[in-house]
């Protein structure tokens, strides 16, 4: 078995370690047991894969493994990494092991909340291990199935509601999906469903047309892609806090990483003739996501708009072409990951003490809940591009990238989705505002007690990540650029 699969066995050995625990104590020791040794093990693989680089090793995939699923169809188990993977196996191991720890104390169930968390884990990670379609396409389904459990059964609101719409919409985009990858391996000619074997084959253009709007549109839906983005707000409200943390910050990731390895990759001339037709509809997804935000009242939901026009940043700079822009999607996955979680994480720990997220509600939580309130101020500060966070890093390479395109009708998308971050600013100041400073609205609020220490060990680690990508981001942005390289040669050929 090749070792990167061992990103899928640690999951599912706390899945069978979680069958046999009798207790809580026995379920949350077993849960963040695993979560630490993915953390390791995914800090031990970084620290190889950068070695190999050092060592000159410039193949586009390291540590390749293929096995022979079904011969017939040439079906195989292929995985292998780059720094793009890296990247998001990073984001995946932290939002994890933070998630574990935001539900410490979930209830009912917990050891089968547990369950099918690790589930999720398990599609997550598989799925930015494999360089093979028909074992991405798996994992992909097995990281969206336990979603409709996990919100329908913990969820809070109109949980079944959003359950149903969540999974019927994402069923559709796999339904699109499942098409165009079949379509892709049909047309290219090539001997196995291997991403590497095809991007050597062409795909005749007539196909292209057909078939990159299905792969687009397919990873799009869970990148939140307007107008198929309605899904997002109800689903990321509705669900308990490790998932919306994991929802938010690894799952939606899977699309515009989806859409950037199979779509942008395998398909480059439709991309190009076709880039503009989808760039409005993210630039829309921009605009249209921080304007939402501004209007909401419930903290969730906020949250969920912003994650919107966030992730609406991601497929606009991949649609750029340029590898400046495309850096900045990659750090913009990372960015939005992070501060996502960190908010959801808050929101969850405040919705927790004061039984309401509707901000008219609430006022003055800084001087009851100072650790939580100074948390929520620094993610505030993230989201809308603070230098030396996450965000600024992110969002300034998209915007440089993207204005390199010297056309009127790029540089006036730039432009527009650039002003999101005055929107931005407009909500995240209000919301703070509201709910932090000011007098205390409910007198049953100054009696609440700050974050406990398995709360803090969340936070603290979010902040950290934040503060280092924002800090330090030139070797992760190297390690981005040098696996950018063969996508972008792809698309200029």
């Amino acid at each position: 078995m090749n070792f990167l699969s061992i990103f899928v066995l640690i999951p599912f050995l706390m899945m069978v370690a979680l069958l046999f625990a009798k207790n809580r104590n026995q379920i949350n020791f077993i849960a963040a047991s695993g979560s630490i040794l993915l953390l390791i093990f995914t800090g031990l693989v970084t620290y190889l894969f950068v070695t190999e680089r050092a060592a000159g090793n410039v193949a586009e995939m390291l540590f390749r493994a293929d096995t022979v699923w079904y011969a017939p169809f040439n079906i195989h188990y292929s995985v292998g990494i780059d720094g793009i993977s890296i990247a998001m196996l990073l984001l995946t191991s932290i939002i994890v092991f933070t998630g574990v720890f935001a539900s410490w104390r979930i209830d009912p169930l917990p050891k089968e909340f547990f369950l099918w968390f690790c589930l999720l884990s398990i599609g997550v990670y598989g799925f930015f291990i494999s360089i093979d379609l028909f074992t991405m396409f798996m994992y992909y389904e097995i990281a969206l199935i336990p979603m409709y459990l996990l919100i329908g059964i913990w969820g809070t609101g109109k949980k079944e509601y959003a359950a149903m719409k969540l999974t019927l919409m994402l069923m559709g985009g796999s339904a699109l999906l499942m098409v165009g990858i079949l379509g892709i391996y049909y047309f290219s000619g090539a001997q196995s469903m291997n991403i590497l074997d095809i991007a050597q084959k062409h795909i005749p253009l007539s196909a292209q047309y057909f078939l990159f709007p299905l792969t687009f549109m397919g990873f799009g839906v869970l990148g939140a892609l307007f107008p198929f983005h309605t899904w997002s707000p109800d689903g990321h409200a509705s669900a308990p806090t490790a998932v919306s943390m994991l929802h938010a910050g690894v799952l939606m990731k899977l699309g515009g990483y989806g859409a950037f390895r199979v779509a942008m990759y395998l398909m480059p001339e439709a991309a190009h003739e076709m880039a503009w037709i989808f760039l409005i509809l993210t630039g829309i997804s921009v605009v249209y996501g921080a304007f939402s935000a501004v209007v909401q009242t419930d903290l969730k939901y906020i949250n969920a708009y912003s994650s919107v026009s966030h992730c609406g940043l991601v497929l606009f700079a991949i649609l750029m072409q340029n590898e400046t822009a495309m850096t900045g999607a990659i750090m913009q996955m990372l960015s939005h990951g992070l501060m996502t979680a960190l908010f959801f994480a808050l929101i969850g720990m405040i919705y927790g003490r004061t039984h309401t997220r509707l901000i008219t509600e609430m006022g003055g939580l800084m001087k009851i809940l100072p650790f939580l309130g100074v948390s929520y101020v620094i993610a505030g500060l993230a989201s809308l591009g603070l230098p030396g966070l996450s965000g600024f890093v992110a969002e300034m390479t998209i915007f440089v990238g993207s204005f390199q395109e010297v056309d009127t009708f790029h540089r006036a998308l730039t432009i527009s989705a650039a002003a999101s971050i005055v929107i931005t600013a407009v909500y995240i100041l209000r919301v703070v505002g509201k709910i932090l400073y000011g007098k205390v609205q409910n007198p049953h609020h100054e009696d609440l007690s700050d974050a406990t220490w398995w709360e803090r060990i969340s936070v603290v680690t979010l902040i950290i990540a934040i503060v280092a990508l924002g800090s330090l981001p030139l070797w992760i942005s190297n390690l981005i650029h040098e696996s950018l390289t063969p996508v972008v040669n792809n698309l200029m050929r």
